[in-house]
């Protein structure tokens, strides 16, 4: 009898970012500085790196969580979302303190607020990362919160460097992209596969008001094989591969609140992209994820695999 060729191991996402907790409060709007509102609610979520991982976990995508965790309250919050979402986590809690918060403040708009506190997150040894157990067609996770961190950027840039080229790199900048050391994110953009930035991200990164001269400049400093994603709201998102920049129409949805939307559409993208599916399909189910995510209140508001399908399945114009 002949031996049989064996299939490939599924492609599995590795987060390096942050799990953290949000603490959520629903405001009218914000208080001038020195005042005070009062919170419509309040309650405590797990967010930050979560919400990525949890989209493309619900989506069907093994996901690992490459980051540190702590041994405190909120690590202990940490590992039990992670653990409940069918996430492994590569590492033990780390004994030197606790894992960070945000405070997440959404206002009567949708719109959010964060303030967060750094745990031991923030930090990454290189002995730990290089322990890790990557194989060639896995898809790697940075987020631009990584690269703010001094005490994380470097170890996680070169064991990047170490990756097989087949490792798909996806970015995304966040809203800390101009703390980011412009060596540090001078090395890691031809590393990059998928930029996925939100417009606003994407205009103060380009330095142009026009989105899709924004999306060229970004373009531009990546490899020519690379894709840049531009979320923009309820219009969906903008897509430049091959030298051709398109869009994405986006769903109809109320908004109720925007925070872990764009960690959803990523969190989609990814493992739609890792089953196979064309770019601009995956950026359509990333569309209908982000909609189905807005109209919830919480971070990690993503769909399961079932309700995206029938969300889809409602609306087959898209």
């Amino acid at each position: 009898m002949t031996d049989q060729p064996h299939s490939p191991a599924p492609a599995r996402l590795w987060h390096t970012g942050q799990a953290i907790v949000d603490i959520v409060m629903s405001i009218e709007a914000l208080p001038p500085p020195g005042g005070d509102v009062i919170a419509q609610s309040a309650n405590h979520e797990v967010g930050g790196g979560f919400n990525v991982m949890a989209a493309a976990r619900r989506y069907g995508m093994p996901v690992i969580y490459a980051g540190e965790h702590g041994t405190g309250p909120m690590g202990s919050r940490v590992r039990e979302a992670l653990v409940k979402d069918g996430i492994v986590l590569a590492k033990a809690p780390n004994p030197a303190g606790d894992s960070g918060f945000c405070i997440a403040l959404t206002d009567a708009a949708g719109e959010r607020t964060f303030v967060s506190h750094i745990g031991v997150e923030g930090q990454v040894g290189a002995e730990s990362l290089e322990a890790l157990p990557v194989a060639d067609n896995d898809w790697i996770y940075v987020s631009g919160y990584s690269l703010a961190y001094p005490g994380k950027a470097s170890a996680l840039l070169d064991w990047l460097d170490t990756l097989p080229a087949t490792c798909a790199v996806v970015f995304d900048p966040g809203p800390l992209l101009a703390r980011i050391d412009h060596r540090q994110l001078a090395r890691l953009l031809p590393r990059i596969a998928i930029w996925s930035s939100n417009a606003s991200e994407t205009r103060t990164f380009a330095g142009r008001d026009d989105l899709e001269a924004g999306i060229a400049v970004i373009a531009s400093r990546l490899s020519g094989s690379a894709a840049v994603v531009v979320r923009d709201g309820p219009r969906g998102c903008w897509l430049h591969q091959a030298g051709k920049t398109r869009a994405i129409e986006g769903f109809a949805s109320q908004a109720i609140d925007t925070n872990g939307a764009g960690d959803a559409h990523t969190g989609v993208m990814i493992a739609a992209l890792a089953e196979g599916s064309p770019m601009p399909t995956a950026c359509a189910r990333a569309n209908a994820a982000a909609a189905i995510a807005v109209s919830r209140r919480g971070p990690a508001t993503a769909p399961d695999r079932e309700e995206l399908e029938n969300y889809l399945e409602a609306n087959p114009a898209h």
